[in-house]
């Protein structure tokens, strides 16, 4: 090792009780601290004194991000605090973790290995020396010192600077155990709060509108907002917010194919963006900007695996959320998702007598339709007459199995008419004649009462053109279209059999008598009628569009 160009210095260091007295400093400051940053920041001021640096730095390594990281020092720009890190051996400091050892340049700049870390304001500094911080065999970060003028690091000095280093890092995991236990505990009370909160008998938006306020407070937060889906509208609606103001939170329309939010639902991890007021895709940076938003965190919501929405966190400052925040954010979101669920599990007493209800409301309708029948029953062939009943019951059995499934109150219509139609097919169909059935288009959601009529129109039509329809050909194709406007919806039925005989009204057909019964009851309107130019009917159904738990019923 080099001589010392100061030997002043060298002789104080040199000197048992001058090093006595400066360890004495070192730990009678990190006695003082107990949280990791104030231990932090003790370590770096106290070692730059004793020593007589310009520079104190502690770099922590991420487990996570597999970095170090710098988190405190007296020399280096604060802007570079939790932004500055290096790859484990890379640079001087990196290169002292790599090796387990103590790392001491006179001319670092001009060091092969020296790297020059972004944003720190190093360019001022010469001389360097780094040594890694080990607690228990284990290494948890490093220690550089930098001085401004060329300086000859003595053995003197780097024994020293191994010592307070031994010393830091005992602090710095003592530290970070009772930073993690006085977080956890914060955790556990707020997750407490929630979890109470979430099982009082209070309405659904006010608690959703508590879980956003405790969610701020526990993260620091300025704002938060708690995101879900419309199944109504297919769209991402505003469902609880806290601190924004409401003409933020209530930007819309939501893209969620393009969004940030909708990012995060898209691909089911957190979204995390540094600033706000930068970032290109964010299209709402003038409102972040007046507000003084910048961090951001999205995490999606699920329920049973169904991803239903996400849960927003604002910051008005710039921040690195770390895997832990994003983990209790997360934790959080999985608690609003049980909020949801326990709401739903709260109403199920209502729905089991909405269920009741509707299948009270499915026989009867099945009860009248065999009552229609009854009156021609002369001219019925029975095996018909069950046939046909048999899949009017399946048709209204599918409406239910969906509603089961999607545990919601509006259900897709193309799928169950997919299902009846290929029951009809199965059921009436002759076997000798090759009769195709096609159901394509919109797929059109409804409640479930008009779901269930409409399905039941439809299959009677496709019914009525396997049995009529094809009875002097051998082949032959019946096509379902469904379609929709923003003020009703339509179906269509077309088949290109034999068409309809001169004369013919709807009168005269007790299965179009069955479907214009159905569609009066749903205030639509049922044409049937000759295609134009080609063989076959086609028949219309076109239908007000409704809301959610609406009854078009008269």
């Amino acid at each position: 090792m080099p001589r010392s160009t100061k030997p002043e210095l060298h002789r104080r260091i040199s000197d048992p009780r001058a090093e006595l007295r400066a360890l004495h400093n070192i730990g009678a400051a990190l006695s003082a601290a107990f949280d990791l940053n104030t231990t932090l920041h003790k370590i770096t001021e106290t070692t730059t004194e004793v020593m007589e640096l310009d520079s104190c730095s502690i770099y922590l390594w991420d487990k996570k991000r597999n970095l170090l990281v710098l988190k405190a020092s007296t020399g280096l720009s604060p802007a570079a605090i939790n932004v500055g890190t290096l790859q484990r051996g890379e640079g001087i400091t990196g290169a002292a973790v790599e090796s387990g050892k103590a790392e001491a340049v006179r001319d670092a700049p001009n060091d092969p290995r020296f790297k020059y870390v972004p944003g720190t304001g190093e360019e001022s500094f010469k001389s360097l020396a780094a040594v890694p911080l080990i607690s228990r065999g284990n290494v948890i970060g490093a220690m550089n010192v930098q001085t401004r003028r060329f300086r000859d690091w003595t053995t003197s000095e780097i024994d020293l600077l191994e010592l307070i280093g031994e010393l830091a890092a005992a602090a710095l995991e003592r530290a970070e155990l009772l930073d993690g236990l006085q977080r956890q505990v914060n955790e556990l009370a707020t997750l407490a709060q929630i979890s109470k909160t979430i099982t009082e008998p209070i309405f659904l938006d006010e608690m959703l509108a508590v879980i956003c306020e405790m969610a701020a407070q526990i993260m620091g937060a300025q704002g938060t907002t708690l995101l879900l889906f419309d199944e109504e509208n297919d769209a991402l609606g505003l469902r609880a917010t806290h601190g924004l103001e409401r003409e933020h939170a209530e930007v819309l329309p939501i893209d969620v194919s393009t969004s940030l939010t909708g990012r995060a639902i898209q691909s089911g991890a957190p979204v995390v963006v540094r600033d706000l007021q930068e970032e290109p895709s964010y299209k709402n940076r003038a409102l972040a900007k007046r507000e003084g938003l910048h961090s951001f965190l999205s995490v999606p919501v699920s329920v049973r695996g169904k991803v239903i929405g996400a849960f927003n966190c604002y910051l008005n400052r710039i921040h690195e959320f770390t895997p832990k925040e994003i983990e209790l954010f997360s934790t959080l979101a999985n608690q609003t998702a049980l909020a949801l669920e326990n709401a739903n599990l709260a109403m199920s007493s209502m729905l089991v007598r909405e269920m009741h209800h509707r299948i009270k409301n499915n026989l009867q309708t099945v009860a009248m339709l065999l009552r229609m029948q009854l009156r021609d029953a002369s001219k019925l062939d029975a095996g018909v007459v069950l046939t046909q009943t048999i899949n009017r019951i399946m048709g209204i059995a599918a409406v239910h199995e969906a509603l089961s499934q999607d545990g919601f109150r509006v259900i897709g219509v193309r799928e169950l008419i997919q299902q009846t139609a290929f029951m009809a097919h199965q059921t009436m169909a002759h076997p000798d004649k090759a009769i195709e059935i096609h159901v394509r288009g919109a797929d059109i959601r409804l409640p479930s009462q008009p779901a269930t009529t409409l399905t039941l129109a439809v299959n009677e039509l496709v019914q009525n053109a396997l049995e009529h329809g094809f009875e002097r050909m051998d082949r032959g194709v019946v096509n379902v279209v469904l379609s929709e406007t923003a003020t009703s919806c339509k179906i269509t039925v077309q088949d290109t059999g034999g068409g309809l005989p001169d004369g013919f009204k709807i009168s005269d057909s007790l299965g179009l008598r069955i479907v214009e019964g159905l569609i009066e009851d749903l205030r639509g309107e049922f044409k049937i009628a000759n295609r134009r130019g080609k063989r076959g009917t086609m028949a219309t159904l076109k239908i007000p569009k409704m809301k959610t738990g609406s009854s078009p019923s008269r």
